[in-house]
C-alpha cells in the first residue's frame, strides 16, 4: 500500500522535510516512488504541487495524520 508521508532531510537539530509517496513498510529515509514537495518546520515554510498530489490520491494514496493536517493547512484537501 502507498502513502503519502514525510521524509526527514537535513542536519541534527534541524530538521527539513520532503513530502513523498512511498510504500507504507520502507524506512522513514528510504527510496520514494515520487516526491511531491516540501516542508521546513522552523521556519513554517512549504511548497506542495497540488496537481501531482490530487492525482495520488485519486489513485488511492493514503496520506498520514501529520502530512493530512499539513494538506488541509494548504488547503489542498
Amino acid at each position: 500500500m502507498l502513502k503519502l508521508r514525510l521524509k526527514r532531510i537535513g542536519r541534527k537539530r534541524s530538521p527539513s522535510y520532503r513530502l513523498v509517496i512511498m510504500e507504507n513498510s520502507a524506512r522513514r529515509d528510504g527510496r520514494p516512488v515520487e516526491e511531491v514537495g516540501y516542508y521546513d518546520p522552523i521556519s513554517k515554510k512549504y511548497k506542495f504541487d497540488a496537481n501531482k498530489i490530487q492525482k495520488w490520491l485519486t489513485c488511492g494514496v493514503q496520506p498520514t495524520k501529520t502530512v493530512s493536517a499539513l494538506l488541509k493547512k494548504a488547503e489542498i484537501l
